[in-house]
């Protein structure tokens, strides 16, 4: 593969082949100039219409993905997006378009013929041109030095030239929006580049020896998540049952929050076929968790992971009592204590009776959160914590006709 450096190594190449066909001893073309600019900045060069200098000038005016490769390699990263697995090749189509600036007469399609004839004539660039035109670059290009070093010679796919189709409508958008005056010009694309990055990979040991045995086993499944006293959300330190068929080797319970990148492996308190149950982490932050169940065999071989099953965690105020409640200027700053801690990057409000009000800024984790309402008026009001979208819990009291909230209060 090559590095970065290999569409900047194409043009270079291609622009040495021009000057070496143009300028050749034979060549009746006498001093030809061989450039590798925008047609703007040759624009900028003429100063009169009978002032143009023989000129050939290469231009790459596009560069898009080849559809044969573009889907070589994945994926690059594993699923938490920090490790890194392979590093998938970047192919790309070049698209240049070859113009002939000159002042007499017959003379710009000279320079165009010559130059269309080197083209068709080498339609794949041999490996060892490209590295003699890289080793051998004018020093007027900055990059003499390090275009050798590119690997475009070395890549598994050739360079190969082909002519391009462009319509007259094409072409006449293409020179307005260089703002440059059109001149003869031929259009070709080049195929194809490929480029990798350098980056470091795991890479596993060798297998030194495969031991493949068959146990005949109906695949562990887990079917619902159950939590104390029928809530939407689970508590810190609350025991879990999650409900499901042929768990009994089931070894670990993974709590995974993928917005926030964090995991809790968990150790399960009970284990039967039917049912395994464990405590939720009193350090788990408050938000949507997906579950998964790690079950092995007797013999401790792990025969599946049963995963994508989605578990709410909730935080709790902790202190409703003695939150405190304080005038200002913008109206009324409510500050709760909660539990478990909240961490920096999550979404946070408190909602009073009926009015929410997002958290003031915090960069670290905390258990005292405030907030700010406008003037609340005196009395009590029922308080939920809503983290990541997941509320606090409220109590009720249901034998009362009809049902009646019993906190947690905030009272003003």
């Amino acid at each position: 593969m090559s590095s970065a450096l290999a569409i900047s190594a194409v043009t270079a190449s291609l622009q040495y082949f021009l000057n070496a066909v143009c300028n050749a001893p034979s060549s009746p073309l006498g001093g030809v100039s061989v450039s590798a600019v925008a047609p703007d900045i040759v624009q900028s060069t003429i100063t009169g219409a009978n002032n143009v200098k023989a000129q050939v000038n290469l231009f790459l005016h596009q560069v898009t993905p080849n559809g044969a490769w573009r889907n070589v390699g994945l994926r690059s990263v594993d699923s938490n997006g920090n490790t890194r697995l392979g590093n998938p090749p970047l192919a790309l189509d070049l698209h240049y378009l070859l113009t002939a600036y000159a002042s007499e007469d017959t003379q710009a399609e000279a320079l165009l013929g010559f130059s269309i004839l080197m083209l068709h004539e080498n339609p794949v660039l041999p490996r060892a041109q490209i590295s003699f035109a890289l080793s051998n670059l004018p020093s007027s290009n900055p990059l003499a030095s390090v275009l050798g070093a590119s690997g475009l010679a070395e890549q598994i796919e050739m360079i190969k030239i082909t002519p391009a189709s462009m319509g007259r409508e094409e072409m006449a958008w293409i020179w307005t929006a260089l703002k440059a005056d059109y001149r003869p010009t031929f259009a070709f694309d080049v195929s194809l580049v490929l480029i990798r990055s350098p980056l470091a990979l795991a890479s596993p040991l060798p297998v030194l020896s495969q031991n493949i045995t068959v146990q005949p086993q109906s695949p562990p499944a887990a079917f619902q998540i159950v939590l104390p006293g029928g809530e939407a959300a689970a508590l810190p330190g609350d025991t879990v049952t999650v409900l499901g068929q042929f768990n009994l080797g089931t070894v670990q319970v993974l709590l995974l929050n993928q917005r926030l990148s964090l995991q809790f492996p968990v150790t399960p308190s009970a284990v039967t076929g039917s049912s395994i149950s464990f405590a939720v982490p009193n350090n788990a932050p408050a938000g949507v968790y997906s579950l998964s169940l790690t079950v092995t065999n007797a013999t401790g071989i792990v025969l599946q992971s049963v995963t994508n099953l989605p578990i709410a965690l909730a935080s709790t105020i902790t202190s409703p009592a003695t939150a405190t409640v304080v005038a200002n200027t913008a109206g009324s700053l409510v500050t709760v204590t909660c539990s478990p801690q909240i961490v920096a990057g999550q979404t946070v409000s408190l909602a009073l009776g009926g009015a929410s009000q997002p958290a003031q800024p915090f960069t670290a984790p905390t258990a005292t959160v405030s907030f700010q309402f406008p003037t609340l008026s005196a009395g009590s009001y029922l308080a939920r914590l809503r983290v990541d979208d997941v509320d606090s819990p409220v109590g009720v009291n249901f034998s009362a006709t009809p049902p009646t909230f019993t906190g947690p209060f905030i009272t003003v």
